[in-house]
């Protein structure tokens, strides 16, 4: 573009061809802005990133592709090839990388500012073809054993891959022998795949809203499916441990039923036991003196009421002899009032 700049000007009428070029007789250059620091050896020109790098400024991801205004400068030589240094600045931030040309392995390499995102790996591990390296093409020329060898590992190569072409090309043939039917089917496959997707979200928009909620849902697979009802249906004791309790209750079953009823009865018992006021915590208030006896007066007068005796065994023979001819002998009882103040055990 700049040396087109000097084609099919205006020249002035004070112009002087002697000068040398319309650029050289008005003091600009050919390039104009992109040789401002060219007095320096500095060239400004459109760089390409060569591959995937993060920024040690803002720590951002740089894709292959970028473009920059870089500032390009000879750093040194590679035998007869020179080595170019490249210096620009981060588009996100006001950091700026270099990276220099490395002839050596054909390749660039980051200087400053810069690191390279590493997704590098060996084309022959993925069975790529690659050209043969300079050692390698020495050997063929110098040793005549190596190339049979070589020549031999090829065409074994070349045997064991044949199945695997034959496959792609059957399959090609098959699929992409009508390019328009076969994108048809594939843009009919678009199109349902984005209808399922635009119905999921929905759905997922309904659920977050009826839901309050703000996150991210993420697809349903049938994993995820499958461990949900296993949680729904996961019981806390394990099939052995459920096992080894019926076998307890088997072995600790009594075998008579009459065990069975006095246990059930000593249980009643207990269950009636427990029932008590006392233990339920109920305390029965004395009653009121207006129209019913106090309880106290009722105890004195149930303790000056008379109660029945039994005899005693060496008093019911005395009072078998005092009393008349014809008189039983089955024991008597004697009336005995206890009073308050009686202190005599008779």
């Amino acid at each position: 573009m700049g040396e087109r700049k000097g084609q099919n000007l205006y020249y002035p009428p004070d112009y002087d061809p002697k000068a040398g070029g319309l650029n050289k007789w008005q003091g600009t250059h050919a390039l104009r802005e992109r040789a401002r620091k060219i007095h320096l050896g500095i060239l400004i020109i459109r760089f390409e990133m060569p591959y995937n790098i993060w920024c040690d400024g803002c720590k951002n991801h740089i894709g292959m592709g970028v473009r920059y205004n870089a500032e390009k400068k000879k750093v040194g030589m590679y035998y007869s090839t020179p080595v170019y240094q490249f210096r620009m600045k981060c588009h996100l931030c006001d950091n700026h990388f270099e990276i220099k040309t490395d002839p050596q392995n054909l390749d660039y390499e980051i200087v400053s500012g810069a690191r390279r995102q590493e997704n590098r790996w060996d084309p022959t591990q993925n069975e790529q073809i690659v050209p043969e390296t300079k050692e390698v093409q020495r050997k063929l020329f110098d040793d005549a054993m190596y190339k049979l060898e070589h020549g031999a590992k090829d065409t074994k190569a070349a045997e064991e891959a044949k199945p695997v072409l034959g496959r792609l090309f059957q399959r090609n043939d098959s699929v992409w022998r009508d390019d328009f039917e076969a994108n048809s089917r594939l843009r009919a496959q678009f199109r349902t795949r984005k209808k399922e997707l635009k119905l999921q979200e929905e759905k997922d928009n309904a659920l977050l809203a009826r839901s309050s909620l703000a996150v991210a849902l993420l697809p349903e697979s049938d994993n995820d499916r499958r461990m949900a009802q296993l949680m729904r249906l996961h019981s806390s004791k394990t099939v052995h441990e459920k096992d080894k309790e019926r076998r307890n209750a088997i072995l600790n079953r009594p075998v008579l039923p009459s065990t069975c009823s006095g246990k059930q009865s000593i249980g009643s018992k207990q269950s009636n036991a427990k029932l008590e006021c006392k233990s339920l915590g109920i305390v029965k208030r004395p009653t009121s003196s207006i129209g019913k006896p106090d309880s106290s007066s009722e105890q004195t007068e149930q303790e000056k009421r008379p109660k029945l005796v039994e005899i005693a065994p060496e008093k019911r023979a005395e009072a078998t002899t005092t009393s008349k001819a014809g008189t039983e002998t089955r024991p008597q009882l004697l009336l005995c009032n206890y009073g308050s103040g009686s202190s005599d055990s008779d």
